[in-house]
């Protein structure tokens, strides 16, 4: 099932439930939840050394291209293939710090439940508070409920085995987030001071993405796997030389014909990648590429699923649909 007019534009709901329009399957990369799309990565030319080469060095992998190229998907596949865990994910805004992605601390939330507390440590009513045992059977001030790993922060944390981490867009963040991330990459550690001037040694502290956690000792995170890090940028800035020289680095090519034909079958199957309107939609697609317009690889996909089906639009409103889907991104 693919296009069709589901919606008539008249605004008249239907009289009885049972001849309400029924919907098409979503396509498989717009399932939700959210499911990862490894198995249908294809690894261009080029990426697979640039990733055994980060693995090997130990260094972060910057993977530049414009967007919807597939790099954030390079991670996937490569923590399902090393089975490393689910993707620890930053996602860069102009508002990102180091500090929060190494790790979240609610002081005012503290504040709050400190003055919730009697002077012996009871809630309001003489009740004991749930977090207000230090785990000796004394009652007091808990610092741990109010503490979290950000992303980074939990991709450091000791392991066996690397932990994935996903620092997406660097390019979007403040002119000095680069430059702060060099210790942390180049040491592999990282302080909380909160946890490093506590009365006691060791506080179990919730890990990034799940309930999970982790004893830190006198408030020190110090890696024992470093983490395989790929940070993606769309080529929209410079970076420090000194940021740069840490890392492996990879500029996405421009697609041919051949892996945007192995990118359709892997998402939509041999049958649909092999009728002649998706070879037409890939060669237009790459035509337009190679006139300097900005186009994303999943608008490919989305005008496949459309216009290369049984069900796809007549010739007259064909047109429309593929100028609507594969619009040049570049321009509002």
């Amino acid at each position: 099932m693919t296009w069709q007019p589901f919606y008539a534009g008249h605004g008249t709901p239907p009289a009885r439930a049972e001849d309400r329009v029924a919907l098409p399957p979503a396509p498989p990369w717009r399932e939700f939840p959210r499911r990862s799309m490894h198995r249908q990565f294809v690894p261009p030319a080029g990426l697979v050394e640039a990733v055994n080469a980060a693995l090997a060095l130990r260094r972060p992998l910057l993977v530049t291209g414009p967007a919807g190229s597939g790099k954030s998907t390079v991670i996937e596949q490569v923590a399902a293939e090393l089975d490393l865990g689910t993707v620890l994910r930053w996602h860069i805004t102009s508002r990102s710090s180091l500090a929060d992605a190494l790790y979240r601390y609610d002081a005012l939330g503290r504040i709050h439940a400190q003055r919730l507390q009697g002077p012996d440590g009871t809630a309001a009513g003489g009740t004991t508070p749930g977090d207000g045992s230090r785990g000796d059977g004394s009652q007091g001030d808990e610092i741990a409920p109010f503490l979290r790993m950000g992303p980074l922060g939990t991709a450091l944390l000791p392991t066996d085995r690397p932990r994935a981490l996903l620092i997406d867009e660097i390019d979007k963040s403040d002119l000095d987030l680069p430059s702060d991330l060099l210790d942390v990459l180049e040491r592999g550690e990282f302080e909380i001071p909160e946890l490093a001037r506590y009365g006691t040694d060791v506080v179990a502290v919730r890990e990034w993405q799940g309930d999970a956690h982790h004893d830190v000792r006198r408030g020190r995170v110090q890696c024992t796997e470093f983490p395989f890090i790929v940070m993606t940028s769309n080529g929209e800035r410079d970076f420090p030389a000194a940021f740069l020289r840490r890392c492996v680095r990879y500029t996405m090519p421009l697609p041919t014909p051949e892996t945007l034909l192995r990118i359709v079958e892997a998402h939509m199957g041999t049958e649909r990648a092999g009728t002649p309107e998706a070879g037409r939609l890939v060669s237009a697609f790459l035509e337009r590429l190679g006139a300097g317009e900005s186009l994303a690889v999943d608008q490919l996909l989305n005008a496949v699923h459309l216009l290369a089906g049984i069900d796809a639009p007549d010739e007259a409103r064909r047109q429309a649909v593929e100028d609507l889907i594969l619009r040049e991104l570049s321009h509002a």
